[in-house]
């Protein structure tokens, strides 16, 4: 039977991808830092679960070397664990903006570089990223989160090519403002980003599942999401960075 290893599979996003990665008859194994809600969920879908900080040093050669051990064979990777954090650069925290890479970037490359040799040589497997429509253009406000998504961007669409033609998939999911916890974690407030209809996590989820399940190399999920997504690549860097923020401002 496949195995799907989902990070940041307690809650939002990653809570609903678990749920059409089982509906499918996949098992699981869920890596989050919530213990008391991982193992709720665990229970809920019969799947094996790991309490990890995955930006903490080390993690990830942590939870690789557990799953080996256990001789529990990965057939997709979910990187899905990020958070984001509202307000201008020079005056947040930088131990925080320092954990945001380490998670969002570091860790998915990490876990992406340990678990993918296997995949090629079995000659199968699915790797989906978890990123954004942020990843389109700079994010005042939110400098660093929308860096490190344009980086999820490059690095898994490259990937992508490079794996041609070996069994593997790369896909990247870019869903808009989602009605998850993701904004009350960034403290963003009443932002214009979040106000309005939103993509619920169970739309993002299965769009991205079926993606993934397609090999599809990108999947852009969420309102008029992907005409913004195309506008955005056509304006240039600055004008596209300052609609960014006017989309962010807090708002009475």
């Amino acid at each position: 039977m496949r195995t799907a290893l989902i990070t940041g599979g307690s809650g939002g996003i990653g809570l609903a991808l678990a749920r059409e990665f089982s509906r499918d008859g996949w098992n699981l194994v869920l890596v989050a830092r919530d213990e008391a809600r991982l193992r709720a969920v665990g229970n809920e879908l019969k799947a094996d679960w790991i309490v990890a900080d995955l930006a903490a040093p080390g993690a990830t050669e942590v939870l690789f070397q557990e799953t080996t051990e256990r001789g529990i064979v990965i057939d997709a990777l979910v990187n899905n664990a990020g958070f984001g954090l509202y307000g201008e650069f020079v005056n947040s925290d930088a131990t925080a903006q320092l954990g945001m890479i380490d998670l969002n970037v570091a860790a998915l490359t990490s876990l992406t570089r340990l678990y993918l040799p296997g995949m090629v040589q079995r000659g199968s497997g699915r790797v989906l990223n978890v990123s954004s429509t942020a990843a389109f253009q700079p994010g005042p406000l939110m400098a660093v989160y929308y860096a490190t998504k344009a980086y999820v961007n490059s690095f898994s669409e490259a990937l992508a090519v490079e794996l041609d033609g070996t069994g593997v998939t790369v896909t990247t999911l870019c869903p808009a403002a989602t009605a998850t916890e993701f904004a009350k974690r960034a403290e963003m407030g009443p932002s214009r980003l979040f106000r309005g209809p939103l993509a619920s996590a169970e739309e993002v989820a299965r769009v991205g599942y079926r993606a993934m399940m397609l090999g599809q190399g990108i999947a852009v999920v969420g309102g008029p999401a992907k005409l913004f997504a195309t506008v955005a690549k056509l304006l240039p860097t600055r004008i596209a960075a300052r609609v960014a923020k006017r989309a962010q401002d807090r708002v009475s």
